[in-house]
């Protein structure tokens, strides 16, 4: 399998953008405009670094074509691609790459065919701003922290 990268060095950045959670998001698709693309399969991987503020198109790696049933080495180089994502959008998926995503700590999502990545990127900002997004660090450690109710009860009931 043949893969070329294109990079984009992202610099600056400001104390406010520094301060707020940001998250790399991998979209799979051949445009970098539309998520388009089955996972195993894709021809193209687009991530960002994503915060409240702000999306940067941080890389959109170009692999050459590929089948989707069959030839499970595809998945090594897109796995070590994403391993730092929070998150990977995709317009399909199969069992083995969800498995090995959630085992390296990456959620899968799947959204309709030819969806906008500028939608689903606004979209995830929203999350991060409200909090919500079930691929965010802080949200995962507080539904499992199991010291949570501690803290709820420290926090008091107000009716």
């Amino acid at each position: 399998m043949k893969l070329r990268r294109h990079l984009w060095i992202v610099t600056g950045g400001t104390e406010a953008t520094a301060m707020t959670t940001t998250v790399r998001l991998a979209f799979a698709s051949s445009d970098r405009k539309r998520v388009d693309q089955h996972f195993g399969s894709a021809c193209g991987l687009a991530i960002y670094a994503v915060n409240e503020q702000q999306a940067t198109l941080l890389e959109f790696a170009q692999f050459g074509d590929l089948e989707q049933d069959g030839h499970e080495d595809k998945l090594t180089t897109k796995l070590a691609l994403v391993r730092d994502c929070a998150a990977v959008y995709c317009q399909a998926i199969g069992g083995s790459a969800i498995r090995q995503l959630l085992a390296v700590g990456v959620q899968p999502i799947r959204v309709e065919e030819n969806m906008p990545v500028e939608r689903l990127l606004n979209e995830a900002q929203t999350a991060l701003r409200a909090g919500t997004a079930p691929w965010l660090p802080g949200v995962r450690r507080r539904r499992d922290d199991p010291h949570r109710f501690e803290a709820m009860e420290a926090e008091g009931w107000q009716e």
